[in-house]
């Protein structure tokens, strides 16, 4: 029997030097940024962290809060047939210490993408926030190289 339920996910997304941290999941094969769900009474922040630290050895020293994703292109139905509809509170984090290990039982590898250069195989779930992040970050890198001039 297949279930639908709806989740809040917190996530962030690592950036430096014009580069995302994406990580290769482990069930779908696809590729994302690191976070999960929140645990029954966490706050959102500290699992964001934690998603962080669980899934790609970094700790974030601080999180900017992004921005929040939610309504039907947040819906998503894992390899095993259940479907969820997911509130994504999504961070943005470029201050960050740690040595890159990705998780054994969920992520298949860790790698840096040039932000223009980012894998078409992307999770579908979290198109929404990278797409616009991406989006966000090179309009301020022209807006930055425009005053420079």
């Amino acid at each position: 029997m297949k279930n639908f339920y709806q989740s809040c996910g917190a996530s962030v997304i690592i950036y430096k030097d014009n580069k995302v941290l994406l990580q290769q999941r482990k069930d779908n094969k696809c590729w994302g940024y690191a976070g999960g769900r929140v645990e029954y009474g966490e706050v959102i922040e500290a699992a964001a962290k934690r998603e962080l630290l669980e899934e790609t050895g970094l700790i974030a020293n601080k999180i900017v809060l992004f921005d929040v994703f939610s309504g039907p292109e947040m819906e998503y139905t894992y390899p095993d047939g259940n479907t969820v509809s997911i509130i994504d509170i999504v961070y943005l984090c470029n201050d960050f210490s740690g040595e890159l290990k990705p998780q054994a039982s969920e992520v298949l590898d860790l790698k840096w993408f040039d932000m223009e250069k980012i894998p078409e195989n992307l999770s579908p779930h979290i198109r929404p926030a990278l797409s616009r992040f991406l989006e966000d970050f090179i309009k301020r890198s022209a807006e930055q190289q425009k005053s420079r001039l």
